[in-house]
C-alpha cells in the first residue's frame, strides 16, 4: 500500500509541479473563468427560484473559452481546439443576440421602430 502511495505522490508531483509553467498557469486561469460561469448561473437561478442564464454567464464563457482555445492551440490538442472554437462562436452569438434585444427594447421605450436609430 505504501508503494502505491509513493507512486501516486510521484505522479502528482510530475503532473502538477515539474511541468508547471506559464502555459499551465494560463490553463488554470482559463478553467477558473470557465467554471465561474456555472457559479454565476447557479446563484442567479437560486435568487429567483427558477433557471436563468445571466449575461455574465456568457461573458465568463467567452473569456474562459477564448483562453482555453489559446491554451489548447499551444498544446496542439485537436479535440480541445475544435470544442473550444465552436463554443466561442456560440458565446459570441448569444452576446450578440442579447445586445440586439436590448437595442430593440430601448428603441421600443423611446417610441422608435428602428433599433438602429
Amino acid at each position: 500500500m505504501s508503494e502505491l502511495f509513493v507512486q501516486l505522490i510521484d505522479w502528482l508531483h510530475r503532473v502538477f509541479v515539474e511541468q508547471f509553467d506559464a502555459w499551465i498557469l494560463l490553463g488554470f486561469v482559463a478553467q477558473t473563468l470557465f467554471t465561474m460561469r456555472f457559479l454565476v448561473q447557479w446563484i442567479a437561478s437560486e435568487r429567483v427560484r427558477r433557471s436563468v442564464v445571466p449575461v455574465a454567464f456568457w461573458f465568463f464563457s467567452l473569456g474562459g473559452g477564448m483562453l482555453l482555445l489559446v491554451y489548447s492551440i499551444q498544446r496542439q490538442d485537436p479535440v480541445f481546439i475544435a470544442g473550444q472554437a465552436f463554443g466561442v462562436i456560440i458565446y459570441v452569438r448569444n452576446l450578440w443576440l442579447i445586445a440586439n434585444e436590448r437595442k430593440m427594447k430601448k428603441a421600443a421605450k423611446s417610441g422608435s421602430q428602428d433599433p438602429l436609430a
